[in-house]
């Protein structure tokens, strides 16, 4: 670890309200509760921070304290940066001063196939291709508020969600499920709404990836994609669920790591001001705080690094910024001195840095505020969940009585956006009567497994689930094969329902959430309603 770099406090204060660094495990280091006690943001939170629900309400605990102790360093600090008028500090602005603030803890909790409070077991909410099947504008807002009271009770103050993408590329490789469907007018409705709804429960909102990541055929996670669309094309199919959600008062939008040539030029939409100052905050009006994606997906990181696409990111308009998950002290040290360095030299004006801060500063009043008042609760989990998962089932066929059922689940690669979440059914067959296939396997592999798995499934139903297998050549061509040799086998696709089976008994549940799977095992009759 590199000895921290002597910068100006006054610069290092300023800074650090605009960040919201990650940390590994249960308990937070020293230095996170330091840097909070000194003035930081906030943090964001991961899967990898996640053991339990009382674990997590512990963790968040300490982390608010800590940032509490910071009440006063706003009003301290006020006009002591270079540049900025007097009376204008770090936590000044609108909705500041100088009375406690909670600090922002931030989390990636979309339900559905994306869950990081739930990663151990899936999520007990149906994620947005779910509700958008459904299309029942109340429930997306009930489901919402539920997520939002859990998160609330857990000490979360933010929610990196909803994704607002309309996803009219079907072989989209990141957001496929995470969006509310395909048709623009359904996706801007349900976008409204699961504002709405999470941000009744006290928890802000922050809708993503501006300006849509739905017609994309690459992961920003791994490389930089492009929207090949005319502003035309865009103004009409991918920002009405953006302008929905500012219309619904959302208090944080995200811009994705996404090349937009006709808007940004070679940069994606997270750098352009074009995009972030031009077009979200100058034509769409928005006010709130624009927070950045992952630093360290490789979009940017591969091209920039993390502290100068940092830098970049405030230039263009971005008020927050998010490192990402496996970052440490020495990330967050390198940022704050990059973003210290570029006011010390000119480059990035203090005023933009101060505008900036003073926006995470209202959100952090307003969840302060909102949170203190008690916000309106939302219907339990267990209850909505299951409901609107229910909802959501597509049967094509009609059930039949299953003989010792045998259940084969064809597993594809691992997306970066949901991680090792538990999917599937196999929670309802005894372990002897599941098999679950890879599609790397080797061919010779998989044809010996195959093989195996029809011996074992003789005699009995065959139940066949796969994931987006429409996206996973390997997938179909080996569920297909499968259903060559037994035809009367059953199909459950637990993504987007595409690619379908010549014939049978046909289910899709629009996603992997531990709901959706429940639904679906009660429709074939391995779990009891």
């Amino acid at each position: 670890m590199k000895a921290p770099q002597e910068i100006d406090p006054a610069l290092a204060l300023l800074a650090d309200a605009v960040l919201i660094p990650p940390f590994p495990g249960h308990e937070a280091p020293p230095w996170i509760l330091a840097a909070l006690g000194d003035g930081l943001a906030g943090v964001t939170l991961f899967g990898l921070n996640v053991g339990s629900p009382a674990q997590l309400a512990g963790l968040t605990a300490t982390l608010r304290a800590a940032g509490l102790e910071a009440a006063g360093l706003a009003a301290a600090g006020a006009g002591a940066v270079p540049g900025t008028a007097p009376g204008r500090g770090a936590g000044a602005g609108a909705g500041g001063g100088a009375g406690a603030r909670l600090p922002v803890i931030a989390i990636d909790e979309e339900g559905g196939d994306v869950t990081r409070i739930a990663h151990h077991g899936g999520s007990p909410y149906p994620g947005n291709a779910a509700l958008g099947a459904i299309d029942d504008v109340g429930l997306t807002e009930a489901v919402y508020a539920a997520l939002g009271a859990d998160l609330a009770a857990l000490g979360v103050t933010v929610d990196l969600a909803p994704a607002v993408d309309v996803n009219t590329a079907a072989d989209n490789p990141v957001i496929g499920t995470r969006s509310f469907g395909a048709d623009t007018a359904l996706v801007a409705r349900h976008a409204a709404a699961a504002v709405i709804g999470l941000q009744s429960a006290g928890v802000a909102a922050c809708a993503k990836h501006f300006p849509g990541h739905g017609s994309t055929q690459l992961d920003s996670h791994h490389e930089l994609a492009t929207v090949d669309a005319p502003p035309g094309l865009l103004a009409e199919r991918d920002l009405p669920p953006f302008a929905a959600a500012i219309a619904a008062g959302v208090r944080a939008i995200m811009p994705g790591h996404l090349r937009v040539p006709e808007l940004t030029g070679d940069l994606p939409a997270s750098l352009s001001p074009a995009a972030l100052t031009g077009l979200l905050r100058g034509e769409l009006g928005f006010t709130g705080v624009i927070v950045s994606d992952g630093l360290e997906m490789r979009a940017v990181s591969d091209v920039y690094g993390i502290p100068e696409a940092a830098v970049m990111a405030v230039l263009a308009g971005t008020d927050l910024l998010c490192l990402g998950r496996d970052q440490d002290w020495q990330m967050y040290a390198d940022v704050r001195a990059a973003l210290v360095t570029a006011v010390a030299s000119g480059r990035l004006p203090a005023a933009r840095l101060e505008e900036a801060a003073a926006r995470v500063a209202e959100l952090r009043s307003w969840t302060t505020a909102v949170q203190a008042r008690g916000a309106r609760g939302g219907v339990a989990a267990a209850e909505i969940g299951l409901a609107a998962a229910r909802r959501a089932v597509r049967v094509d066929g009609v059930p039949q009585p299953l003989h010792r059922p045998f259940v084969v689940e064809i597993v594809p690669p691992a997306n970066m956006a949901a991680g090792a979440v538990p999917w599937g059914l196999g929670a309802w067959v005894p372990a002897v009567s599941l098999r679950r296939i890879s599609t790397g396997e080797p061919a010779a592999g998989l044809t010996a497994s195959i093989a195996s798995l029809l011996a074992e499934a003789a005699g009995r139903s065959l139940v066949i689930v796969v994931r987006d297998a429409h996206r996973h050549p390997a997938a179909a061509d080996l569920a297909s094969r499968i259903l060559a040799a037994r035809p009367d086998a059953v199909v459950v696709e637990m993504g987007l329902p595409v690619w379908r089976p010549p014939a049978g008994l046909y289910l899709a549940t629009f996603g992997a959430a531990r709901t959706s799977s429940r639904a679906a095992a009660e429709v074939l009759g391995l779990a009891v309603p």
